[in-house]
């Protein structure tokens, strides 16, 4: 049997379909990973892995199974498809399965405008080591550094084909390229530690090593000395590289399995304000070069541009086809999956509104209070937003920092600290989640 993708996919529904099931869908996943670290500017480690997986996802009635493998040949796909079919025949009813209604489909898609694969070469394995060595260079360079974590760099290229047997058929390739350089400052218990890196679809897009490395170094050594700020209630800027940590929760609370299950804070909040007027998050799956694009989601619908929230005033949920027959809606075409399970809501690009102040006037406005750079932990209850969470930065008095801060917890709640948010102008507009630094008027610090 050939191994493309497609050849894959439609052999596990033929299979699928001579074991007696109803209707199916297969995923078939070929590609290639390369990933090399280097550690005193030597190579300590360096793989490459070529692999090829499928997976089928069988209905009987409404009972439903996925099966998954990494062997190809005619004799597991017919294996597969007998053991799913008999899966699915033991499992219980599940009144909300199924394929999309024919008519519903994703159609006539432009993957070109989407530019989701690098034509270029795959990188050597001495291209890949020589971008980490010049990154660990560049941050052992900085003065205060003392040695560096860790410096990898990666590629990647992969391409996936989905199939159904409610006709649909589809798939693309798409590519990575990744950098990035984890220091450390300081001595014993004294020890700090920072990072940088990039990660793009296009290798020609890719930040150099010397700038990740160099802005590794000089995060790191502006954590020396770093203790905790005072206990009380300040004004909490959160930087813009663990700003969409925020956003993150905005859209687990809005995914369709959340909202049918009871499990979020903003289940009753449809068609209420939760952000500040004039703040819109909208979602696009359709940008160039930016790794949530796709032209169609993990059921074969098409993909679209929405706005989740606009100007403050949350829209919709993000569903795909079984979270929106639970809640009694359409699915927005946001079906997510992996070989060896069935789909579920997920986001693709992201975009937040951004402000009209920088970084450092927010800082200036906040007066005393502490800029975060990094997060560890947390606890969040789903149900009512309360949150906590360890957090290092920087504090400020009179809008300047005057020293780093760790070993501090910040807590709010997340309905009230997501109406209050004060977004600058500082986003990063290529990553899939575009989101600013983004200011909290006021927050629970736990220190000193």
């Amino acid at each position: 049997m050939q191994h493309s993708p497609e050849a894959m996919a439609h052999a596990l529904l033929r299979a699928a379909q001579n074991a007696g099931a109803d209707a199916a869908d297969a995923m078939s996943r070929s590609g290639v990973s390369l990933s090399v670290d280097v550690r005193n500017g030597q190579l300590e480690q360096a793989e490459r892995a070529e692999a090829t997986d499928i997976g089928l996802r069988v209905f009987v009635g409404k009972r439903v199974a996925v099966v998954s493998a990494s062997d190809v040949s005619d004799r597991t796909i017919e294996e597969m498809a007998m053991r799913a079919v008999a899966m699915a025949r033991e499992a219980p009813d599940d009144p909300y399965a199924g394929l999309a209604d024919p008519g519903d489909l994703a159609r006539n898609w432009d993957l070109e405008a989407l530019e989701l694969a690098d034509p270029t070469p795959e990188p050597s394995p001495a291209e890949i080591q020589e971008d980490a060595r010049r990154a660990e260079a560049a941050a052992r360079a900085v003065d205060g550094v003392s040695q560096v974590q860790s410096a990898t760099a990666g590629y990647s290229n992969d391409r996936v084909f989905l199939a159904a047997s409610n006709g649909f058929a589809g798939g693309y390739a798409r590519t990575g390229r990744g950098l990035s350089c984890v220091a450390i400052a300081g001595e014993g218990t004294k020890m700090e530690r920072d990072y940088d890196g990039d990660s793009r679809i296009f290798q020609s897009d890719l930040r150099s090593p010397e700038d990740i490395g160099r802005t590794a170094g000089e995060r790191t050594a502006a954590r020396i000395g770093a203790r905790k700020p005072p206990t009380g209630t300040y004004p909490v800027l959160f930087d813009e590289r663990i700003a969409a940590s925020l956003l993150g929760h905005l859209l687990a609370a809005v995914n369709g399995n959340a909202v049918a299950r009871g499990a979020s804070f903003l289940r009753d909040d449809l068609g209420q304000q939760i952000l500040p007027q004039g703040v819109s998050v909208f979602e696009d799956p359709h940008r160039p070069r930016a790794t949530g694009s796709r032209p169609f989601d993990a059921e074969g619908l098409p993909t679209q541009r929405r706005a989740i929230v606009e100007n403050g005033i949350l829209n919709g949920w993000t569903l795909d086809l079984s979270s929106a027959r639970k809640l009694g809606l359409r699915s927005t075409g946001n079906a997510a999956r992996g070989l060896s399970s069935g789909p579920s809501p997920s986001n693709w690009n992201v975009e937040l509104t951004e402000g009209a102040a920088s970084r450092a006037d927010l800082m200036r406005d906040m007066g005393t209070g502490l800029l975060v750079t990094s997060m560890i932990g947390a606890t969040i209850n789903p149900n009512t937003g309360d949150y906590s969470r360890g957090a290092a930065g920087h504090w400020v008095e009179n809008g300047e920092i005057v020293h780093p801060v760790n070993e501090c917890t910040i807590a709010g709640n997340l309905r009230d600290m997501l109406r209050e948010i004060v977004p600058a102008n500082d986003a990063r507009r290529y990553l899939s989640r575009v989101v600013p630094s983004l200011l909290v008027p006021g927050m629970t610090l736990a220190g000193a």
